[in-house]
């Protein structure tokens, strides 16, 4: 079986008859590869799994091989075995192993939907897969398959190397079967079609896939130009590195990928006589710009790794806590921000109203602290990103796939509103996805308490409620508001208001132009009723929002299965949204 990162949304043939442990379910998505097939499941603890099987039952052994490679690699862009299933006929399972299920998408996909990256992403990029790579080769082993098809990035920007089956011992692999030329780039010493990996062609194909990243396009096997002709704004010390490690002649390229990682830091880091160069104190002891200045206030406790992103009063960091050996993420205020005493106010409030409302759709907020004109705090790490971000990678999302997701949301707010706290500002981007798919609440920056009085113009035009463009009055009911447009959003990949200018939005909320043809008609009732012009018109709050929405999605699963009945009786065929999709480059997760 032959393919790469194909979605799957129907259980293939070779799964169809497992039995999986008590309180396990399979889950909605599966990608098949080159030779595997990695199929999510939930287990009883409702973590998302990735189980990873071959199709073909003379590939048994190699998965075996596979399974005992991974369960024996310690390595943050490594997915390590967490159990193997071999084969047991009581219990109609294996063989197969579980390791985690990685959200995110391929370097390929990355490209093809964003174009050329940006330098400091393709930096980074070369020093996470080179550091996995130069852990492999210092315990004997080589990748092999090292392609933008292999190299996974998730929304948090975190790295990891899949094509697992090919970096075991030759013999494990059946013989005759090399990773395919379609799709992954083959160095020079192999143009005669030989697959012959080893550490120098390990990083060929490194340098190939960041030469992508710059590009958009795979170099050529032979006569590679030099990367700045074909990106000139490339730093010099990058430029040379990457052409080096592109050399035809594998003698001349480094010599261990180590040795590539070190010449890059030591070309690429800038001057220094205590501080970075262009760096200049304001009278704090800070130096200016947001990551230095960050890794000044941070010290020895934190390692800052990547942004995440920034908004228009603060960044938002994946950093390492050194302490207790995590990654989390680091809200810091922007330091023109961070000077205003009222501004530090209200944001130590935001974090100490997250961290008030334990409950797992809320994001827990581990610590604040504050260094100078520094102000941050940490929270966990959303690993799947935002739900603005799946959206625009992987496109509008069934219901059947996001109803457990909107009722966890909604009994977390609910949990908000039973204490008086209304959020005020949800949106797909303050909606954000754990590891294991759970969706949860963050950014209560405009939030009000009991005590405060609500008022003045709130919100994200796309999904505020009128009240709150308006700058009147609000209460509870401008979340269910909120929550309804994220849901329509979702489902078809727009706002029902649309984007944009806020007058705009308003005048059209106001003259009731909400089309919900597009959604299925057991869903429109309870759509029109959340984004309902008036604050009576609307649910109360999320409890009563919340059982609606469990009302809603049964009647839609209901229709959907005497439809599904029908179609199959009268025309023998599948139901909408039953069988494979049409195969992609890249998959939603592996």
């Amino acid at each position: 079986m032959s393919g790469i990162n194909v979605t799957t949304r129907e259980l293939p043939a070779h799964l169809a008859g497992w039995q999986l442990p008590n309180d396990w379910s399979w889950g909605s998505t599966g990608v098949t590869g080159e030779f595997r097939h990695a199929q999510e499941v939930v287990d009883a603890l409702g973590r998302s799994l990735a189980l990873v099987t071959a199709p073909n039952p003379d590939h048994y052994a190699w998965l075996a091989a596979e399974a005992r490679q991974l369960a024996h690699r310690s390595h943050p862009s490594v997915p390590t075995t967490y159990h193997y299933w071999s084969v047991a006929r009581e219990t109609r399972r294996g063989p197969g192993y579980l390791r985690r299920w990685i959200e995110g998408e391929t370097i390929a996909a990355r490209v093809a939907r964003l174009g050329p990256n940006e330098v400091p992403y393709v930096v980074q990029v070369l020093r996470a897969a080179g550091s996995a790579l130069a852990y492999i080769h210092d315990s004997g082993g080589v990748h092999g398959a090292l392609s933008p098809q292999t190299v996974w990035v998730t929304p948090t920007r975190r790295l990891w190397l899949l094509g697992w089956q090919w970096a075991v011992p030759r013999e494990a692999i059946p013989a005759g079967l090399a990773p395919d030329r379609r799709w992954t780039p083959a160095p020079p010493e192999s143009s005669d079609g030989r697959w012959m990996p080893d550490v120098r062609s390990d990083q060929w194909q490194l340098a190939a896939v960041c030469f992508m990243l710059l590009t958009g396009e795979l170099p050529p096997a032979q006569d590679v130009p030099p990367v700045r002709w074909v990106r000139p704004e490339c730093p010099q010390g990058l430029a040379t590195v990457l052409d080096r490690a592109l050399l035809a002649a594998p003698d001349s390229r480094f010599a261990s990928v180590g040795a590539l990682l070190r010449t890059l830091e030591r070309v690429s880091a800038p001057p220094r006589s205590g501080q970075a160069l262009g760096d200049v104190e304001d009278g704090s002891g800070a130096p200016e710009g947001s990551e230095q200045r960050l890794r000044w206030a941070l010290g020895d406790d934190y390692e800052v790794l990547s942004p995440l992103g920034t908004g228009t009063f603060g960044s938002v960091w994946r950093v390492r806590d050194l302490s207790l050996e995590r990654e989390v993420a680091l809200k810091m205020l922007h330091p023109r921000v961070a000077r205003d005493d009222a501004a530090v106010s209200r944001f130590r409030r935001e974090a100490q109203l997250a961290a008030q409302l334990a409950h797992p759709a809320i994001v827990p907020v581990y610590d604040w602290d504050r260094r100078g004109d520094v102000a941050w705090y940490t929270m966990e790490l959303a690993e799947g990103g935002s739900v603005a971000d799946l959206i625009a990678r992987s496109g509008p999302r069934p219901i059947a796939e996001i109803a457990p997701q909107v009722d966890l949301v909604l009994d977390g707010l609910s949990a908000a509103h039973g204490s008086g706290i209304v959020h005020r500002d949800l949106k797909p981007e303050n909606i954000l996805i754990d590891r294991y798919r759970r969706w949860r609440m963050s950014d209560f920056g405009i939030a009000y308490i009991p005590g405060e009085t609500p008022g003045g113009p709130t919100g994200t035009p796309a999904f505020a409620a009128p009240e709150q463009l308006l700058g009147e009055q609000q209460g509870s009911s401008v979340d269910c508001f909120a929550i309804a447009a994220i849901v329509a959003f979702v489902l078809s990949g727009r706002p029902p208001f649309g984007d944009g200018d806020a007058r705009a939005i308003l005048a059209r909320q106001l003259a009731g132009g909400l089309d919900l043809d597009e959604f299925h008609e057991a869903l429109e009732p309870w759509l029109r009723r959340g984004l309902a012009i008036t604050p009576e018109s609307r649910f109360a709050d999320a409890a009563a929002m919340q059982r609606a929405w469990r009302a809603t999605v049964k009647t839609v699963s209901r229709a959907e299965r005497r439809a599904g009945w029908w179609r199959r009786l009268v025309f023998g065929a599948p139901a909408p949204g039953a069988g494979r999709s049409a195969p992609a480059v890249v998959a939603r997760g592996t």
